[in-house]
């Protein structure tokens, strides 16, 4: 299935230079899906729907400050690589070409509303993200936001000091309680204000109820909920227990679940390539299989590598965090590390999910000495 189908016309195309102010006018004027951002004639960037909407920057800010890049697929492409191309690209929105001509725009929730009733065949249980971040609901705003950037995540499941599930917190709520907040003060040093929201508990700003799903669901119901109630992700609860995490299920989680693969060689699927330096795909592949191999009766079905980088430097290299996630024939396995430049940061990954994989096959061991006394045990 390619995308020619479901790839819609309905975009503004703006120039760098544009001022937000005048380009946030058109949108709510012509209610586009997306921006198309050009310099010079040539494509530039893209600039999303929640983006513009969002976003606190001023009115008198150019387009280029805002806009994403994003990578140009054919609309006759494979929608399995499209989703592949928005998953590494750390994208929801990517221009669409018919030859040289610019048709249109793909955007995240084209692609899922188009494989809903393909969506049946998978369970929660296969896509889902284990290893999953919370804060506590009284932990203050500012720390919440160090731990999103931190780990590279727009989502925190907020949990009380007993681990109960009480709500959640987004970089959209975040936002939308500054926006909020910046209408009411059109003057004045708000450097005061932004100190005093940083300082509140995150109880004050999470939302809640939470929209949660079971691990045993379809992966078709958990989207139609996202999209019904229009986010991004799901909190992933016991069966029993609607109020503890046991993971996360985002709109990203299935899109990169499209891109799996069949094949003999290991399917690995790498989030913002563009930071790979001196490390390639098959650097990757074959460090994480030999990793595995440290457990034969462990098969990978999927790796997942995510780089995220942060604004430190060294010697002009960038700080960049790794974390390496595999769905295996055993459950999840993941590690994260950083380190200065990807390959540094890809290897202290590395370590920890080798550590992760050895302490899986210690604990399968266990289990089957376990068993092994308990029935030696019963024949006495």
């Amino acid at each position: 299935m390619d995308i020619s189908d479901i790839a819609v016309p309905e975009f503004v195309e703006v120039d760098a230079g544009k001022r937000l102010g005048k380009i946030r006018s058109i949108f709510d004027r012509e209610n586009p899906k997306g921006i198309i951002v050009m310099e010079d004639g040539e494509y530039a960037g893209v600039i999303g729907e929640r983006e513009l909407i969002n976003s606190r920057v001023d009115d008198d800010t150019r387009a280029a400050a805002l806009m994403t890049s994003a990578p140009e697929v054919a609309r006759t492409e494979d929608v399995r690589e499209v989703a592949r191309v928005l998953v590494e690209g750390n994208v929801k929105i990517a221009p669409v070409y018919e030859g040289e001509r610019l048709y249109g725009i793909i955007t995240v929730d084209a692609i899922l509303a188009a494989v809903l009733d393909n969506l049946d065949a998978l369970t929660v249980e296969d896509i889902y993200t284990a290893d999953v971040v919370t804060v506590l609901e009284d932990a203050h705003v500012g720390q919440a936001i160090n731990r999103l950037r931190e780990n590279g995540i727009s989502r925190l499941p907020v949990v009380n000091e007993n681990g109960r599930l009480g709500g959640i917190l987004t970089t959209h709520d975040i936002v939308d309680f500054v926006v909020r907040d910046d209408d009411r003060q059109t003057r004045g040093d708000r450097s005061g204000d932004i100190d005093r929201m940083l300082d509140l508990p995150v109880y004050d700003m999470m939302s809640s109820p939470v929209h949660t799903v079971t691990a045993d669901e379809s992966v078709r119901e958990a989207v139609e909920l996202m999209m019904d109630n229009d986010i991004s992700g799901l909190v992933v609860t016991p069966e029993e227990r609607d109020d503890l995490v046991a993971g996360v299920l985002t709109k990203t989680d299935v899109l990169r679940a499209l891109t799996f693969t069949e094949e003999d060689a290991m399917d690995v699927q790498v989030t913002n390539v563009a930071l790979l330096d001196t490390l390639s795909r098959e650097d990757i592949r074959n460090s994480i299989g030999q990793v595995a191999e440290k457990y034969k009766e462990m098969r990978v079905v999927h790796a997942h590598v995510r780089f995220h980088e942060h604004k430190e430097k060294l010697r002009g290299t960038p700080l960049i965090q790794a974390q390496i996630r595999l769905r295996t024939t055993h459950g999840q396995v993941a590690g994260s590390g950083e380190g200065y430049g990807a390959e540094h940061a890809f290897h202290v990954a590395l370590d920890k999910l080798e550590r992760n994989v050895l302490e899986v096959k210690g604990v399968t061991a266990d289990e089957r000495y376990r068993g092994q006394l308990l029935r030696k045990l019963g024949e006495l």
